[in-house]
């Protein structure tokens, strides 16, 4: 009987399922098994990197970095060391497929369909195939979870939003909240790409002010500044387009003021149009920023 039932990749900030391996298992505690993973998947981001739920028959592996988390529902014989083994893989596997903006950018569950088969090819390797590379790399997570035992959780645990550390009291867990964008518009993209733009120019020609500067004078670091500045409130521009965050109107005003500013104090090292076009772009992006609002909730959909 394989060990490695099920396994999917969620996002980490809201559990928005990404890709999934198609099961073929219908006892009654697998069923049982699926929504509850479903939920833990919601509070993943809490979590410490790796993490178990066991059950009587079946137990939920998970492990997660930066912007993405890999869960699989494994039977219980299977090791934790070859279910973290696994999932580690197919976390690098996913994220040599794709960045971390395509990720962001995704908007509706199993956006990556055709990650499936690799899920499906992974499975089966460690399930039926052993090799001395595997080994090894058996004996150095067995190591490492020696070194940083797993957070460990029954599955009753999954529909309370309560986790046990070993040896430790509960600890009371909120669920995440799930804010998820309306999908990305063409003016939104161009927006990005000439933020990046400029973004770009402000950073290059700062860079180059201050390697000038501190060769000659220190009279300059107010014209630094001013490239630098708008520099970040380009970057943070494009942040706040591609995820939610509280008080968006407020940044928003906020990063076009320092913009502005930082243009209009360049005035003579930019001509009119140069400075025309920053801001034009500063305000482009603001409005696409203010304009994209949350996605009504929906319901998961099924693999």
């Amino acid at each position: 009987m394989s060990m490695i039932l099920f396994a999917c990749v969620v996002r980490l900030r809201d559990g928005l399922p990404l890709s999934a391996s198609t099961d073929f298992y219908h006892s009654q505690d697998f069923l049982e098994c699926r929504p509850r993973l479903k939920k833990l998947a919601s509070r993943l981001a809490q979590y410490p990197g790796r993490g178990s739920a066991g059950g009587r028959d079946f137990s939920i592996h998970f492990s997660s970095s930066g912007d993405v988390g890999c869960m699989a529902i494994c039977s219980c014989q299977c090791p934790a060391a070859m279910a973290f083994c696994f999932l580690e893989t197919l976390w690098w596997e996913f994220t040599a497929s794709y960045d971390a903006t395509r990720v962001g950018l995704a908007s509706r569950p199993y956006a990556f369909l055709e990650f499936d088969s690799i899920i499906q090819k992974m499975k089966w390797h460690f399930n039926c195939v052993s090799s001395s590379q595997m080994q090894r790399s058996l004996e150095k997570i067995q190591e490492e979870l020696k070194l940083q035992p797993p957070l460990v959780l029954t599955l009753e645990d999954t529909d309370v939003a309560n986790g046990m550390l070993n040896g430790h009291m509960p600890m009371h867990l909120e669920p995440a909240p799930n804010f998820r964008m309306e999908p990305v518009s063409a003016l939104g993209i161009l927006s990005l790409i000439l933020n990046i733009m400029c973004a770009a120019l402000n950073l290059i020609r700062g860079v180059h002010l201050a390697e000038h500067s501190l060769q000659v004078a220190h009279e300059e670091i107010g014209n630094i500044l001013a490239f630098l500045i708008p520099f970040v409130a380009c970057v943070f521009q494009c942040y706040l387009y591609l995820f939610y965050s509280p008080a968006r109107t407020v940044k928003v005003v906020l990063l076009l003021l320092c913009i502005c500013l930082g243009n209009t104090y360049l005035h003579g090292l930019r001509n009119l149009w140069q400075i025309l076009f920053h801001v034009g772009v500063a305000f482009l992006s603001s409005h696409q920023i203010l304009t994209r609002q949350l996605q009504e909730k929906q319901s998961d959909c099924g693999v």
